[in-house]
């Protein structure tokens, strides 16, 4: 009999995910496993509760929720060292990482990966002695994953981002930063940068297109200080995805950066509030394994 781990935040998203909890144990028990399940409460809590049951999931974690909660996990998983592989069900408002993998929102098709055994080994982000699976960013707009009210985003889905965040341009201001890329060295003023994974952020699918998340390598998009009417037309760019070409962005890969900043700045993680910049950030390669669709 295999043995599982689910995790699951039942806030995420629409807060449906709870509703559908006995589906998931019943699959898992009629396909031949047992699921020891967990409800997280408070931020913080998924750590422990790794640590004390990583020696029964001896055939997988399963995490439902959306990218904060994937965040949580993944960080307890690899500070505890658990080394099987993570299964992914998203529920969140966005699931940017299990939708860059091709997980939709349909149930059986999350758990078939999972029963099938299929896995696949991917790099992650080290920041600060903190690990992200998908992003890193600072400046506008980063913050407003962690800044919405819970509320508001299971009534309006992400668009309740989108609403947060044009509330945001008129008062932001750019932030001077040096940004040391594998030995490239960059002086400049920036509205926002994104050191990305996948390069899916905020479910715009395309915003590094080259991105991949088993090259050894992180994926910088920097856009430059430039006025609101310019910064619109490449809100525009980005939906068609035409930005790569925009004067205003500036995109470097690398397995190493370092960004400094002349004032106090908060970075995200993962939708997540981060450490303070300065940040040194590197690519962790065959780290985390995941389920995979046969």
């Amino acid at each position: 009999m295999k043995k599982y781990v689910l995790i699951y935040n039942p806030v995420s998203g629409d807060a449906k995910f709870k509703s559908r909890l006995d589906e998931v144990i019943d699959y898992l028990q009629v396909t031949g496993g047992m699921v020891l399940p967990f409800r997280t409460r408070v931020k913080g809590d998924i750590r422990p509760f790794v640590s004390q049951t990583k020696g029964f999931a001896t055939d997988g974690f399963i995490v439902a929720g959306g990218d904060g909660t994937v965040h949580e996990v993944i960080n307890a998983m690899l500070t505890e060292e658990v080394e099987v592989p993570l299964g992914i069900i998203p529920s969140g408002t966005c699931n940017d990482f299990a939708s860059h993998l091709n997980f939709g929102k349909d149930l059986p098709r999350c758990l078939s990966a999972v029963i099938g055994g299929q896995w696949r080994t991917v790099d992650v982000g080290r920041v600060n002695g903190e690990y992200f699976l998908n992003v890193a960013s600072a400046g506008l707009l980063t913050s407003v994953a962690h800044s919405v009210d819970t509320s508001l985003k299971n009534t309006l889905g992400r668009m309740a981002y989108y609403f947060k965040g044009l509330g945001e341009l008129p008062s932001f201001r750019s932030l001077h930063v040096k940004v040391t890329a594998d030995g490239q060295v960059l002086n400049d003023d920036i509205l926002l940068f994104l050191v990305m994974n996948s390069g899916m952020v905020g479910s715009f699918p395309t915003l590094a297109p080259e991105a991949k998340i088993d090259d050894g390598k992180l994926d910088l998009l920097i856009v430059n200080k430039c006025s609101i009417s310019e910064l619109m037309g490449l809100f525009i760019s980005i939906f068609a995805g035409r930005h790569t070409s925009s004067s205003h962005i500036r995109h470097m890969q690398a397995s190493e950066i370092y960004i400094e900043c002349d004032e106090p700045v908060e970075s995200d993680l993962d939708g997540e509030l981060g450490p303070m910049l300065p940040l040194a950030i590197s690519t962790v390669t065959n780290k985390l394994k995941v389920f995979r669709l046969s």
